[in-house]
């Protein structure tokens, strides 16, 4: 059975490296994977969408809505913006952070209110937390994202230990350290 986790964020937040990490984590556990990335305006703080498939044979990398069993949200706006895209009683892992959309820093509109309460209310069951804060205590704002894939280790029965071998491949030798601290208070 195939299984499709989205990855949303906003452009500059290492979403793609948090792909990326996953992608190589389930090849190295012997699924069939593809990921595909869908650029918003992301080097102008627009909507990052990666999708993530995994099972025994996978032929598209796309998830339609309504097929995502996990959500990564980097940002509770953007949860919200996807989460049409979950299945019935779907996953929303969620960086509580807020980054305003341009209408928001212009003024036209206000950020909305009690969004992790309205997608609970829609059946979703939502695992937020606030990712920046365990990031800067890991040492750098940066590793939100890691943060993050530390979270949704949870949900898979996959051991801490391949979590962290996927780390030291996928990122550059002197972020190892700080990402798998960063990895391990996600993970909580």
């Amino acid at each position: 059975m195939t299984k499709n986790i989205m990855i949303v964020g906003v452009g500059g937040q290492g979403s793609l490296l948090a792909s990326k990490l996953l992608g190589h984590l389930l090849l190295e556990e012997g699924y069939d994977v593809k990921v595909s990335e869908v650029h918003g305006m992301s080097q102008r703080g627009g909507s990052v969408v990666t999708y993530v498939r995994f099972g025994e044979k996978v032929y598209s990398p796309i998830i339609d809505k309504g097929e995502a069993d996990v959500i990564v949200s980097f940002e509770k706006l953007e949860a919200a913006r996807y989460a049409e895209y979950l299945r019935p009683g779907g996953r929303i892992v969620v960086n509580t952070q807020e980054i305003d959309p341009m209408p928001v820093i212009t003024g036209a509109q206000q950020y909305p209110e009690e969004l992790i309460e309205k997608l609970e209310a829609l059946g979703f069951q939502v695992d937020a937390m606030d990712c920046l804060s365990l990031a800067e205590e890991a040492g750098s704002s940066k590793a939100v994202n890691i943060v993050l894939m530390g979270r949704l280790s949870r949900y898979f029965e996959i051991p801490v230990e391949r979590w962290q071998k996927a780390i030291e491949a996928c990122v550059p030798a002197r972020f190892i350290e700080l990402n798998q601290k960063a990895f391990l208070l996600g993970r909580g």
